[in-house]
């Protein structure tokens, strides 16, 4: 009587051929948390020098395309990286925001979550993450400021259908709960951008970034916001 073949489920079948490929074979693993980015320049800026007051933004796109008029002379870190959700951002909270050593966090995010850019988000996991954040920098003696998500218009490109408004403003309002319940400074971008539930056309270039008329009134705001947190 023949053997009968044996039939090894697929699952194994893939680690057995794993086991046996080159570490060259394999894929690349995919730097989901954008660890990359700012690594090397933090590993040569090293911890604040005595006195310095340094402050980091932890943020998306509205951060990272601040540009060159981002707080010019002060000890203010821009580690915004464009198209991140909240997810990713709490993947690299240690390495850019903790190690950095700061007074105040300023952390900015949502408008991608909403956006579904690294899968469906619902105001409670938007919101878990945030907390997340906000607990791990309470922990490391690090104050905390709470920015707004920023509005969105169909100015020049249809944001709204991708970032409905009123999920903009619901999810703001938990923001402002939460930051009051934790401790942490609430940042409103949102008001000083916005004429109704849309970005003011003055203040954008596509209908989601600020321009430099945006960055010029958030400005004051942010920093506004690190002095109240500083005092706490």
């Amino acid at each position: 009587m023949k053997a009968l073949p044996i039939l090894l489920p697929a699952s194994l079948i893939l680690l057995a051929s794993l086991a046996g490929a080159q570490a060259s074979d394999l894929p690349a693993p995919k730097d989901f948390g954008g660890l990359i980015r700012y690594g090397s320049e933090n590993a040569e800026l090293g911890p604040p020098k005595a006195g310095e007051t340094r402050v980091v933004f932890l943020g998306d796109q509205v951060t990272d395309l601040w540009g060159e008029k981002f707080f010019p002379g002060k000890p203010f870190l821009n580690r915004g990286i464009a198209g991140q959700t909240s997810a990713q951002m709490l993947v690299r909270f240690h390495q850019d925001v903790v190690a950095m050593k700061p007074k105040v966090v300023v952390i900015q995010a949502g408008t991608n979550d909403m956006a579904g850019v690294t899968g469906p988000a619902t105001e409670g996991v938007i919101g878990e993450n945030l907390a997340s954040m906000v607990d791990i920098a309470k922990a490391n003696g690090i104050r905390v400021v709470l920015a707004s998500v920023t509005p969105v218009c169909d100015c020049y490109n249809k944001q709204t259908g991708i970032r409905p408004q009123g999920k903009i403003i619901s999810l703001n309002g938990w923001i402002r709960a939460f930051a009051a319940r934790s401790g942490a400074v609430y940042l409103d971008y949102y008001s000083a951008l916005a004429e109704g539930r849309n970005l003011r056309k003055e203040l954008t270039k596509d209908g989601l970034l600020p321009n430099d008329a945006g960055y010029t009134a958030m400005a004051p705001l942010a920093e506004k916001a690190i002095a109240e947190a500083l005092k706490k």
